[in-house]
């Protein structure tokens, strides 16, 4: 059972996270950051993680602390959900297209947190939304899961299609890095015996 839920409470935040790793990619969201609620909704669907999420933050001062506190919660409900990290598959890269973007996105699930985050956008805002919290959202996340990342949009020129193309291979990237390999379903996937540190 490959499940895990967070709750989160700061003076800035009150989050909830619950999530499912075997799941079918069913997701309620409810942030209050609209263009933050359709990303997430795009993660669950394409990892088939099931994802659960509410949050209430100070969106009176901006998206920033609500965006970046539950990156870090699904951060530490995938490295809760993980477990002792036997028998996954660890490694996993994608090539996401989003109509005229396309984005690469490698992981491994290490246990050693690192991002490198490659992506640039052309304006300051989708929306209502700051662009630059797509990548407070993807360092939280990924400084909080243990998880080495490399997310590098090689082209694109509509802001929406890149983030969409982030998030959608993050998403596919987990989906298989996760998987369980049959063939060594009862060992850590490395030769030091554990993974991180």
């Amino acid at each position: 059972m490959r499940k895990a839920s967070v709750k989160r409470a700061t003076k800035e935040t009150d989050i909830e996270v619950a999530i499912d790793l075997d799941g079918e990619g069913r997701a309620s969201i409810a942030t209050g950051i609209g263009f933050l609620d359709h990303m997430l909704d795009l993660l669950a669907r394409h990892s088939r993680i099931d994802i659960n999420a509410k949050a209430k933050g100070d969106l009176h001062v901006d998206h920033h602390h609500t965006t970046e506190d539950v990156g870090i919660a699904l951060g530490q409900a995938l490295k809760q959900a993980l477990g002792d990290l036997k028998g996954i598959t660890r490694y996993a890269d994608v090539h996401v297209p989003m109509d005229e973007a396309l984005t690469r996105v490698a992981i491994d699930i290490s246990g050693r947190p690192f991002l490198v985050f490659n992506v640039e956008f052309g304006r300051d805002k989708v929306g209502p939304f700051d662009t630059e919290l797509v990548r407070e959202w993807f360092h939280a996340f990924a400084m909080n899961a243990a998880v080495t990342l490399h997310v590098a949009t090689l082209y694109g020129s509509n802001d929406h299609h890149i983030a969409e193309s982030c998030f959608k291979g993050l998403a596919r990237a987990l989906r298989a890095a996760i998987a369980i390999d049959a063939r060594a379903a009862h060992e850590v996937p490395s030769t030091k015996g554990m993974l991180g540190g």
